[in-house]
Parts: structure tokens; C-alpha cells; sequence
């Protein structure tokens, strides 16, 4: 019989490993005094070696009836990017070899920076809706991919798998791979650079700018960008009245995350046509970008894909669309306090999130969270718990705690996480958290609101696979 494989935090696992360990986690949580929730990352790489359409689901089959026997839900990812070269990453898992095998007869498949270099984490938006894979779109495989998975559980939607993240771009989030950490290309606070560089990103912007009668706009990306690790101030894009404040930058910011928001479009649409009416509720991610937030030009945010400046909310648009396909927006930094950032990163992580809220508020959509990095000391918990308040803008509808290990059982850390996540139950009012810092444990905690009723209903504790 041929091994199932799942997502592991160190790498793969054989079904056999995974059904070991989570023998040992389930009843655990299941135990305690809180409903129950497992997020399982569905990565593509592992599930199509052998072509699109192809698609073995049985190590899930066995991981949704082990949930389901100790009374819990799922949470499904939707993974269609490479996992690896990122923050928080612990394992390497490529695209699919199919898929890696048209990148090298065609390496413009990729995101592709100006000088050239190609990034393999996803496949570029810019050859949607273009049979290049095997003579399928990039859009058609998402979608064939969700139908196989929906097709192949749908006794368990609504009942055992309650959510349907959607992957939309590096690391799951709706964004451009603009601050690669990979073999050092970027590293914290730096600017990142525009991902617009191969022939079918190219084209588009040639054709938008002749649109206008602009030929010359559409020859490349911006000049004077500079490179990934640049501060705002030493460019003349990103400066505080610099190219991005002209009437070519505000053309380039039209487009740029124009396509962005057009390609989250196509792959919501997708996902709603294949899950509505299961009973599972769909969500997606936007990448929480902090840093340089308190620049004119939020240069960290514009090579990302979100025309987020101090003369534009860049984050309606993205609600709205959201909130068209009947999608929560999830969003990440909910633990930060601008306090704790370097003052020469110009970040403001509470000033991003206050926007996102009000964003989504206006856009009629639940706004959902999770911490950015691996956090564990009582500040942090404090603070997440303040940001679920609906003090300004949306109150938090969900709340996902990253990430979880074997640590968590340890000493005091799962007295110490369960207490927190009841304080989250009694929507934060109840804030005696341990002063015991649970350095080292891993975990995912979660609570859900009814729409429209005061107080919260469910709170869970989420397993990562």
C-alpha cells in the first residue's frame, strides 16, 4: 500500500508517525473545559505528485475520523504555496514536482524581482487565467483541488470540518513575495521590492500603461525603488514626497495591487462556488506588514501588494472584496505593541490592526486574528486580548494562538494557555493570566462569536499538523 504522507512542523510524517502523535495530543485537549478545533494544513506538494487532478486523500480521511471520534472540529488550510523561507517556517516542502518541471521549460511561472531573481514559493498571478500547466490554468487547479477535497469529505462539512481557508499567496496570504528571507535576501525592516518582473506581470503592465497612452510607464517597474533591504528615506520612490506621491506612481500603485486584488477574486469566487451550501465557512489571510507603517509611503506595504499610504486606506478594498465573497479576513500581529519595535523600523503594528478593524467594519465582514510571531509571555497575551475588544472598529470573531509542540504539556504552560484562553471565552474580562512565562511552548487557541451576539460562544483550543 502506498504511505500517506501529512504536514509535519519539522518536515513530512508517515500516517503512522501522525496517528502516534496525535493519539497522545487529542484527548488532551479534548479533555479539557473548552470546545475543541484542529487546524490541518492541506498542502498541494504533497497530495499531486504525479499531475493536477490526481489526488490521494486517505492520511486526511484517517486524521478528520481521529478528530471526529474525540469530539472535536477541524479547521482546513487550503495550501497552495511552497512551505519554507519564511518566518516561523520549520520545514521545506517545494510545489509539486509537476509543477516545478514547467517552471524550469518556463521559469517566468514564478514571481520575479528586477534583477532577475525568480521565487519559487508561488506561482505568479500573472499567468491566472493562461493554460500553463500541463495545459490547465493556475486558477483551474485551485479550483479542481477544493471540488476533490469537498467532493471527498462532504459528509464531514459543516459538522467536523467547520472552516475552509483559502491559500492566495506566499505563505497562504493574499500578498506578493516582496520580503523573501531565504539565503538572506531580505532581512527585517528592509523595504522589500516589487515582484513584477516576468513576462506575464510585464505584459500586463505594458498593456495597462498603453491603455493610457502612456507607453513609456509600462517599459518596467519603478526605477528608483532601490533593493530589498533600503529604508524608505533612501530611495526616490519611497522617500517621503517621492515617485509613489507622482502621477506615474499613483498609475503603478493602481496596478500593481490591482492584480493583486483581482487574483484574491478569482480564487474566493472559486472557492464559495465549490463550498457554498456545505456548511463550512471560508476564510482567507492578509499579511500583517508593520513595519514602516508610520512612513508617508508605507513603502513595506507597497512592494507586499496593499496601496496602503498616508493618502489612501488600502485595506477596504481588500474587505470589500472579502466581504463579496462572504469571506472572514484573517489577519496576523495581534500580539504587538509599537512599544516593543525598534524605533528606526518606523513600525506600528496597534496602528495597523485599529485600520484592518475599521476596514472590515465598514466592509460588513468578520475580522478574525492570529499572533505573528511565536510569543508566550504574559504581555503578549494581554495584548491579544485587548485587540479582540471592539473598542475601535471589529471585534475579533476568531482568534488562532501559534503555534503548538509536546512543550505545551510541560511544567506550567498548559495550566498557564488554558487560563488565557478562558479569558478570551469570558471576552476578556477575566485578565489574572499567569506571571509565569511559558518560554518554548507552541500552540494554536481560538474562540468564535456569534454574529450579532455579545457574548462569546465557543472557545477552543486549534492543533496544528
Amino acid at each position: 500500500m502506498q504511505e500517506t504522507r501529512l504536514l509535519h512542523e519539522n518536515n513530512l510524517m508517515t500516517i503512522s508517525d501522525g496517528r502516534r502523535a496525535l493519539l497522545h495530543v487529542l484527548p488532551n485537549i479534548a479533555h479539557t473545559s473548552i470546545d475543541n478545533k484542529v487546524p490541518v494544513y492541506v498542502m498541494l506538494p504533497l497530495d499531486t505528485e504525479d499531475g493536477p487532478s490526481k489526488y490521494n486523500w486517505e492520511g486526511y480521511a484517517e486524521l478528520v475520523q481521529m478528530v471526529q471520534k474525540h469530539g472535536m472540529k477541524i479547521q482546513v488550510v487550503m495550501s497552495f504555496h511552497q512551505c519554507g523561507g519564511n518566518v516561523g517556517d520549520s520545514c521545506s516542502i517545494p510545489l509539486p514536482p509537476w509543477v516545478l518541471e514547467e517552471v524550469s521549460k518556463n521559469p517566468d511561472l514564478v514571481y520575479t524581482d528586477k534583477s532577475g531573481r525568480r521565487n519559487p514559493e508561488y506561482i505568479s498571478l500573472g499567468c491566472d487565467s493562461l493554460p500553463v500547466l500541463g495545459g490547465t490554468t493556475p486558477i483551474q487547479v485551485y479550483t479542481d483541488y477544493m471540488r476533490s477535497f469537498h467532493d471527498r469529505f462532504i459528509d464531514y462539512l459543516g459538522d467536523v470540518i467547520v472552516e475552509i481557508q483559502v491559500g492566495m499567496g506566499p505563505c497562504g496570504a493574499l500578498r506578493y513575495p516582496a520580503y523573501p528571507e531565504s539565503n538572506g535576501t531580505w532581512r527585517f525592516p528592509g523595504i522589500g521590492e516589487f515582484q513584477c518582473y516576468d513576462k506575464y506581470m510585464r505584459a500586463s503592465l505594458e498593456a495597462s500603461a498603453e491603455a493610457l497612452g502612456k507607453r513609456d510607464w509600462g517599459r518596467s517597474g519603478p526605477h528608483d525603488s532601490r533593493q530589498y533591504n533600503q529604508f524608505p528615506k533612501d530611495t526616490g520612490f519611497f522617500k517621503r514626497d517621492g515617485t509613489w506621491n507622482t502621477e506615474y506612481g499613483q498609475f503603478f500603485l493602481e496596478w500593481y495591487p490591482g492584480k493583486l486584488l483581482r487574483h484574491g477574486d478569482r480564487i474566493l469566487s472559486a472557492a464559495k462556488g465549490v463550498f457554498q451550501g456545505s456548511g463550512a465557512k471560508l476564510s482567507g489571510k492578509i499579511a500583517g506588514i508593520h513595519w514602516h507603517y508610520g512612513s508617508r509611503s508605507h513603502a513595506a506595504e507597497l512592494t507586499a501588494g496593499y496601496c496602503n499610504t498616508r493618502h489612501r486606506d488600502g485595506y477596504v478594498p481588500t474587505a470589500r472584496m472579502f466581504s463579496k465573497n462572504m469571506v472572514v479576513l484573517n489577519f496576523t500581529c495581534m500580539e504587538m505593541k509599537d512599544g516593543e519595535q525598534p524605533e528606526h523600523a518606523n513600525c506600528s503594528p496597534e496602528g495597523l490592526v485599529r485600520q484592518v478593524k475599521m476596514a472590515t467594519k465598514s466592509a460588513g465582514i468578520d475580522l478574525a486574528g492570529e499572533n505573528a510571531l511565536e510569543r508566550y509571555d504574559t504581555g503578549a497575551f494581554a495584548q491579544v486580548l485587548a485587540t479582540c475588544s471592539s473598542d475601535s472598529g471589529n471585534a475579533l470573531s476568531a482568534f488562532t494562538y501559534l503555534l503548538m509542540n509536546k512543550r505545551l504539556f510541560e511544567g506550567d504552560n498548559w495550566r498557564n494557555m488554558v487560563e488565557f484562553v478562558r479569558s478570551m471565552a469570558e471576552g476578556g474580562r477575566n485578565r489574572s493570566l499567569s506571571e509565569c512565562d511559558s518560554t518554548g511552548s507552541d500552540l494554536f487557541a481560538r474562540f468564535i462569536k456569534e454574529k450579532k451576539v455579545e457574548k462569546t460562544k465557543e472557545t477552543v483550543l486549534v492543533y496544528r499538523c
